[in-house]
């Protein structure tokens, strides 16, 4: 292998070294954007029981056959079916009958169909403001099964309702309690520490005394964590000493299953990051043939073998490596198939005002505003990795590949989606 790591080469090491999180059980308010492990079937039908999807009546076909404004059926009330109301306390319906029902109900027995209210002459108030010994007009005839719910409709008993692998969002996690789960078992979701190094880094918010900058790498990889499923927690940012990083990565092994660093991986006489893992840890440190982003270092801590991705400290480097690397390791620990590990890439047509040119043998992800409407792409900023307002204004990277040295306005290149 060269003394350059392709992305490539890098990406495939870090996916042979991840392992997916053993699986827990959780209540389903905990397992909200996990991915499910096992099947879970329906052990009853949904609905249990057929009833009313409207608050109307419930009758016989037969006795509103014809009916009209101008002739309609007169049918004697007899009851009231209310939701969750039992079997025993819902009123038979006989010919010329009618109960009032509400949506959800059971439907009677002897009822065919429901006529919403708004066909008769009825009132759907209070249970005391209605006379259920009266007469209800209904005024449109109705089909079979109108406005009925059947048992079983939307799911028969004993068949899937969730598959091992889902990812559960509120409609499944909705699905599940439907389905009588409370607990469900699932790959939890990665717990990422992310660690900002550099004796310049002051928190957001605090007045910078000469010579220092804001830690905007904290804040942002920390949301970054988040948005790609994981539980994401930002320690304090940690001065340029090695033994002090240290010591902060170990008090964070407690609760991470996986830590970001940023800043400290280059060349430079102050690489804490290097000099803090030379003991006791697998991280290795490599130049890739890419742009931004070309020093990295992956591996494990121990004890425990966190993994550990060292990224570099300038913003825009950080965040495309971590898109591009950090991101689909953490899903691949949530238990993700590798069909959804990574961004999205489309193929759209360059706009810009000139050719761009991008260095031979490099890997170059420009940052880039994508309009999906006309599928084209606009660079945003220049490729310096300092600027974080350009940053701030993509929602795209233009990958130009390693043999490309030019792209012209109007030229097909490939995308990868932000958002």
């Amino acid at each position: 292998m060269s003394d350059l790591w392709s992305v490539d080469e890098h990406l495939t090491d870090i996916l042979r070294a991840v392992r997916p999180l053993d699986p827990i059980e959780l209540h389903l308010a905990e397992a909200a954007g996990c991915v499910l492990t096992e099947d879970v079937t329906a052990p009853f039908a949904l609905p249990p029981f057929p009833n009313s999807s409207m608050d109307g009546y419930a009758v016989r076909v037969a006795d509103v056959e014809g009916a009209t404004e101008e002739f309609p059926a007169v049918l004697r009330l007899v009851g009231e079916a209310a939701a969750g109301a039992g079997a025993g306390e819902l009123p038979a319906v006989g010919p010329g009958q009618a109960a009032r029902i509400m949506t959800g109900a059971p439907v009677p027995p002897g009822a065919q169909a429901v006529v919403p209210v708004e066909w008769t002459d009825g009132r759907m108030t209070s249970h005391d403001e209605v006379d259920l010994a009266g007469e209800v007009r209904v005024f449109r005839p109705a089909d079979p099964g109108q406005h009925i719910r059947e048992r079983g409709s939307d799911i028969a008993a004993g068949s899937l309702a969730v598959a091992a692998g889902a990812v559960l969002g509120p409609p499944r996690l909705g699905l599940l309690a439907a389905v009588g789960r409370a607990t469900v078992t699932v790959r939890p979701r990665p717990r990422v520490v992310v660690v900002s190094t550099g004796s310049e880094l002051a928190a957001p918010g605090a007045p910078l005394a000469p010579g220092q900058i804001h830690d905007s790498n904290g804040p942002m990889l920390t949301a970054a964590a988040q948005r790609a499923g994981a539980v994401a927690y930002r320690a304090d940012a940690v001065a340029d000493e090695p033994a002090t990083l240290r010591g902060a990565l170990d008090d964070q092994l407690s609760r991470a299953d996986l830590i970001v660093t940023s800043g400290g991986v280059s060349v430079g006489a102050y690489d804490v990051v290097k000099e803090a893992l030379s003991q006791e840890s697998t991280v290795e440190f490599r130049r890739l043939a890419m742009q931004p982003g070309k020093p990295q270092g992956f591996g494990f801590l121990h004890p425990g073998r966190v993994p550990l991705f060292a990224l570099p400290g300038n913003p825009v480097s950080a965040y495309v490596s971590f898109e591009l690397f950090v991101r689909p390791a953490l899903r691949a620990m949530a238990g993700h198939p590798a069909e959804r590990l990574h961004r999205r890439r489309v193929t759209a047509r360059l706009e810009a005002d000139a050719p761009l040119a991008s260095p031979p043998g490099r890997r170059q992800f420009l940052r880039g505003s994508y309009a999906a409407e006309t599928n084209t792409v606009r660079p945003v900023g220049g490729a310096s990795s300092h600027l974080i307002a350009a940053l701030a204004l993509a929602d795209a990277l233009v990958e130009i590949p390693e043999t490309t040295t030019e792209v012209r306005p109007g030229d097909q290149v490939t995308v990868v989606l932000l958002d």
